[in-house]
């Protein structure tokens, strides 16, 4: 299969991936602790990252973005995803669900008018979950009227990552009373933030992730011209939305194999530096046996990251796979972080060092995007279907 999208040319994408991991390290990593004090990205380096072109890098070039394929994209959420999760979270769903979906399956004219606003660094957000439904659309309970020539928005969305820095929202509505099939009773509507009837409530205190923000978006008869219906189609809102996903999913899964080599380069340095009895903890062999098992499992990650990049490029169905890897990156990442902690021993305890917090950071990955346990079913569910088809 050709692949679909050539991306960056590669010498121009290794420079830029240089550049911004010198970028991470310097600028992002050293501005953690503000962040997490203040629970808010700076809006010096919230601009910096734009000048970057991070907000951007799926969108394509005609439209004022880099035109990343999948491989370069989840690289470049590695690189960024080595720093605190707060940067990607800011990112990524203008570069993933919302780009995706306008890319699938907008019009022209929708393209035309809401792609280079996502390049340019109008953040973005997507709406899907609810109070009462996550993964189950069936029990999707906003609705979405034609009244005259508009639309008329009624329901709360919850947990809606950047909604209160949110330009505009990607909003899944139910457009049929009855649960169709193929999940054909949900469309996408394409939502400007300052539309009378849009609330967002208050900023949620998390576990983790600090500075990055979630919060419910309420809309109260908010009225959208005709146009706002995503591809000017009905029932393909979760066909769409699912389809940005499995891009989704990549980047949760690339993002905490990123993380994961993070917290095992801290524990590294902490078993070189610590002493007992002497001599460093880096020369026992339990701490030895812990660090290798990290760096095994980041290496698969990375190998799996590798592999669905490469099959997505070259145009294959990648739904399953994209799941099996952000089922095992991010398990992974759990297991990494909690045996940093180990190695840190009491102190990884104590909030003065960073091993509790990446303890508390990567819980998140294995929830959003499809929880691991939502996306082993859907792995056996793909898996016995072919099994049947054979």
């Amino acid at each position: 299969m050709a692949s679909a999208n050539p991306g960056m040319d590669p010498d121009v994408f290794e420079q830029f991936i240089e550049q911004l991991k010198r970028y991470v390290r310097e600028r992002l990593i050293p501005a953690e602790k503000d962040i997490i004090q203040n629970n808010e990205i700076p809006a010096d380096i919230v601009a910096e990252m734009r000048e970057m072109g991070l907000f951007g890098l799926t969108t394509p070039e005609e439209h004022g973005g880099a035109g990343l394929n999948v491989s370069q994209y989840a690289c470049t959420i590695n690189a960024v995803s080595y720093a605190m999760p707060a940067f990607r979270s800011l990112i990524t769903i203008n570069t993933g669900m919302f780009c995706a979906a306008i890319k699938n399956g907008g019009t022209p004219a929708q393209k035309d008018e809401w792609l280079p606003r996502v390049a340019a660094g109008d953040i973005a957000s997507f709406g899907l979950t609810e109070p009462g439904s996550g993964s189950d659309s069936a029990g999707l309970e906003t609705t979405a009227e034609k009244v005259g020539d508009q639309w008329v928005l009624n329901g709360t969305k919850r947990y809606i990552t950047n909604a209160p820095q949110a330009k505009m929202a990607l909003i899944m509505a139910r457009t049929s009373k009855e649960n169709l099939p193929k999940n054909a009773h949900v469309s996408a509507f394409i939502v400007p933030m300052d539309t009378p009837g849009v609330s967002v409530g208050k900023s949620d205190k998390k576990m983790g992730q600090a500075g990055s923000q979630i919060a419910d978006v309420i809309l109260d008869d908010v009225r959208l011209s005709a146009d706002a219906l995503l591809g000017a189609e009905l029932g393909k809102g979760f066909v769409y939305a699912m389809k940005s996903l499995d891009t989704g999913r990549i980047s949760v899964g690339s993002a905490a194999t990123g993380y994961a080599r993070r917290a095992l380069d801290s524990g590294l340095r902490y078993a070189t530096e610590r002493k007992a009895f002497g001599e460093p903890i880096a020369n026992f062999q339990l701490i030895q046996q812990m660090l290798a098992d990290s760096e095994i499992e980041i290496y698969a990650a990375e190998a799996m990251m590798a592999d669905v990049t490469r099959r997505a490029d070259a145009g294959e169905n990648v739904l399953r796979k994209a799941a099996a890897f952000k089922v095992f990156a991010t398990e992974m990442c759990g297991r990494v972080v909690d045996r940093v902690v180990q190695i840190y021993g009491g102190a990884g305890y104590l909030a003065e060092y960073d091993a509790e917090r990446f303890y508390r950071d990567a819980r998140l990955y294995r929830i959003y995007e499809g929880t691991t346990q939502i996306l082993q079913l859907q792995i056996a569910k793909h898996m016995l279907r072919e099994f049947q088809d054979a």
